[in-house]
Formats: structure tokens, sequence, C-alpha cells
């Protein structure tokens, strides 16, 4: 396996030798990109396997270089007789930025892509930019997908079924000299193994057997995480749901994921040769109602049987949701929405948890003053690159943890959260207002007195419905 440090170094000394250079004893260290130390020459360290406790890790499956060439634009300092051949091929467009000839690019059609690949070497790559592809998939193909490798080739082989795309080189042209912190960060991110550790600290509160009233007064009141064990132990799905279960009794069944819809059997397809930054996830509210085995073979844990959302009927909007997706996946910094708290349980696989309280926003993450939209502009990988480092020295730390199979997490109400699922994954997660969390935010809104409409609840209870309005509007 192969690190940043030993790269850089082997790369450094193989220079230093072929230029006969006069500082060969001068420290190696060099100035490069503030966030890519690594070069990406496969030839340069194909027999290289030492690893460094401060490197990154590819995936057995990385490329080990990115397919077209690029190199960070660190780079460019240990090649110091380069011309960077992005901005010769750009011409007068060299000033933009990489960002922003990719967001003027994303504005054309697959057959314009096509010519303008031809232009220059600089205009190859950047139109070979898998996410130009991507998005040209999912927005003109919404009743699904053969994924075929690459999405260039599913786009190409979806509109012109009579082209072998299997004729074609997959693997492309590499261009020299070509260095782009942008383009590359897309491959790293892709390839990089989560960082022992980054998997190491866990503290979150575990629990098994509580009662329900330990988990209120302990959890739910305070508004705090835990890990609930034992919980899913009479789970059908448990002992069922692999793949082969899954694909025998709904393998054709569309299920939404991202933007489209797609059969669980193309979307494992997918699963299994995706290589990218952001692999789509499967996240489906209505499995139940188009499987219903499917919900007939879990049931709510007993700690979370009294949701509220009951009383909405069919006005009751998404409230839960199966969700597979290959390691890599997962979702970046949000909070639940209409004021609810949610448990999520695994079945299959693992995930990585970060939580943050309500009154700390999570560094990277910028969202509106009102709250109701998040801006978060990195990848779950990138994120862990850049900012989850600093958290350590953070006087309100993360709660973290690994959940695993047969495993519960309950998040509270307004806690920020990202997931990731550390392998092929399957879980089941559903939100859910309480009736303490309920007279919790009552209490907040006003006094009951003044409230004039309600109905009553299974216990009796009076529900304002115009509290209810204020919680799920």
């Amino acid at each position: 396996m192969l690190s940043c440090k030993s790269l850089l170094s082997q790369t450094i000394n193989k220079k230093r030798k072929k230029n006969k250079s006069k500082n060969k004893n001068k420290n190696s260290s060099t100035r490069f990109s503030k966030k890519h130390n690594l070069v990406s020459k496969k030839q340069n360290y194909e027999e290289e396997e030492e690893d460094c406790e401060e490197g990154f890790n590819f995936k057995t499956s990385a490329a080990p270089s990115h397919t077209h060439g690029v190199q960070p634009l660190g780079n460019l300092y240990i090649n110091p007789g380069s011309i960077n051949s992005r901005n010769t091929g750009l011409g007068n467009l060299q000033t933009l930025t990489d960002e922003l000839v990719l967001d003027i690019l994303g504005l054309l059609g697959g057959t314009h892509l096509g010519v303008l690949a031809t232009v220059s070497k600089s205009f190859y790559v950047f139109t070979n930019h898998e996410p130009l592809w991507r998005n040209l998939v999912l927005e003109n193909m919404n009743a699904g997908f053969l994924y075929n490798g690459s999405w260039k080739s599913t786009y190409v082989a979806a509109c012109y079924p009579s082209f072998d795309v299997s004729s074609v080189d997959v693997s492309g042209l590499r261009v020299r000299d070509f260095y782009s912190d942008y383009l590359f960060q897309s491959w790293l991110c892709a390839n990089l193994e989560m960082k022992p550790e980054w998997l190491q600290r866990d503290n979150i509160i575990r629990r098994k057997g509580i009662s329900v009233e330990d988990f209120v007064l302990n959890f739910e009141e305070p508004n705090k995480p835990v890990l609930l064990e034992g919980c899913l132990d009479n789970w059908v799905a448990l002992q069922n749901w692999d793949r082969d279960y899954l694909l025998q009794l709904c393998g054709d069944v569309q299920f939404a994921v991202g933007p489209v819809d797609m059969k669980l059997q193309e979307y494992f397809r997918y699963a299994d040769q995706v290589m990218e930054e952001r692999p789509l996830y499967l996240f489906d509210p209505k499995f139940a109602e188009k499987v219903p085995k499917l919900g007939s073979e879990y049931e709510v844990p007993v700690y979370f049987r009294e949701d509220l959302f009951g009383v909405l009927g069919n006005e009751r909007p998404d409230y839960r949701w199966i969700i597979m997706g290959p390691a890599g996946s997962g979702s970046s910094f949000h909070i639940d929405p209409n004021s609810t708290s949610a448990w999520n349980a695994v079945i299959r696989g693992s995930k990585k948890w970060i939580l943050f309280p309500p009154d700390v926003v999570p560094p990277g993450v910028h969202p509106s003053p009102d709250g109701a939209e998040v801006a978060c502009p990195v990848s779950i990988i990138e994120w862990f690159m850049n900012f989850y480092g600093a958290t350590k020295n953070w006087e309100k730390k993360p709660i973290e943890c690994i959940c695993k199979a047969g495993e519960v997490i309950f998040v509270p109400n307004g806690w920020w959260h990202l997931v990731i699922n550390l392998e092929e994954s399957i879980a089941i997660t559903q939100n859910f207002v309480s009736r303490d969390f309920f007279w919790t935010i009552a209490s907040g809104i006003g006094s009951m007195q003044n409230l004039d409409h309600g109905v009553n609840n299974s216990k009796g209870t009076t529900l304002k419905m115009n509290v209810v309005d204020n919680i799920f509007c």
C-alpha cells in the first residue's frame, strides 16, 4: 500500500539523480500544493510498499495514477523545466479557474463535449472529467441506466447503442505535464482509503437492554446521542437481507437513487464497478409500499414507537427509508428536517458517524442565516482530509462511532451529522417526534391556553394542531 510521503520521497530522489543536482544532500522538503503532496506517476512507485503513519493508503482496486496523467499542481515545482500543458491547451481561457472551466463545459451536451475534446490535449482532459458525464446521464436517463465502467461509456452506450463501447480503450490518452489540483483531487478522494486515525475515536455512549424509561430520561430528554445494541435481534431483516435475498425478492423493482430510479439489480451492478468521489446512494422512502415484505421484516425498536407523526395521517411527510450504498457512499453534514429525531439501524456492513451538537456548526459547513439551506462544498473524504484533524483540539469535540450490523444509533433533534459507509451497507432509518419532545417544543412556542384546535392521542393527551403545524411545516 502506498503513502503520500513515501511516494513523494521516491519521486524527488529519482528527479535528483536524473538532473544530477548539486543539492543532493539538502533537505528534500519542497514547496507543493497545500492540499496534495502526492505524485501520480505509476512508474515511480509500482514496487514501493512501505507505509507511512501520516500517509494515505489507496483502495486495493484503485488505479495507481490519474487516468489521463493529471498531477497535483505542486508537482510542477519538482519539474522546473516543465510548462503546464493545462494552460497552453486552453489558450485565452487559461486565466479561468478549473472550476469555472468545468462549469462552462457543464452547459454542453455529449456531442459538443466530444468535438471539443479534439481541440487540444487540455480540452481532452477537461471534457473527459467524469462528473460532466455523470451529470449528463442523471439528467437524461431518469428511467434508469446500465453503468458501464465509467460515466462516459455509460452515456455513449445508452445514447448510441449501435456503437461498440468495448472496442474503445477506456483508459484514454495520458497527457504529459498536466497539473491541476482540482482535477487531481477528485481522483484522489475517490481512490483513498479511510485513514486509521479517522476511525479510532469512539466516544459515543453505548447501551444494551435498557428500559424505555431509562432511554427517555438519559438520552431523549437531554437530547444526547446513544448507540443501542441488541435491538434488532428479532428482526427477520437482520437474518435475510443480503444481496442474493434482495435480488430474488425485488431485483426488478425500481428504487430512488439520487435523482433517478434504478432497478435494484442495476444499482448493484453500478455499486460493484464505481470508483468515484461521491457514489450514488440508494435512499428510498416508499420501499415498504413497493415491496410490502420488506416493510414486514423489521419493526420499530421499542424506544421509538411513540411517534406523533401519525396524527398527520395521509399528510405525513416521508419519514422512513431503506438505505444501500457501496463503501465511500454516505451523507455529508446535515440536520434532520422538521425538528425530528431519528434512529438508524444497520443491517449489513458498517458506518462511521460524526455528530456535532446543535450549537456547534461543523468546520467546512456553512448554513444560511435561517438554517433552511446548508452549503457543504466538499465531499466526505475531502472533509476528513481538510477538517477532521482540527476537531481534535476543539473544546466541544464531536461524538463519533462506528455503527455495525445489528446496532442502532439515536440521532437527537438538531444534531449535525455525517455518515460514510466503510463497506457495502444496508440500513433502515426513520424520523420521529415523541410526546416528550413535542411538549418541549410546545413550551417554547407559547402558552397553550391561547391555542384552540386539538385532537386526542391514544394516551388522552391533547395535541394542539397549530403547534403540530409549527413542527411539521
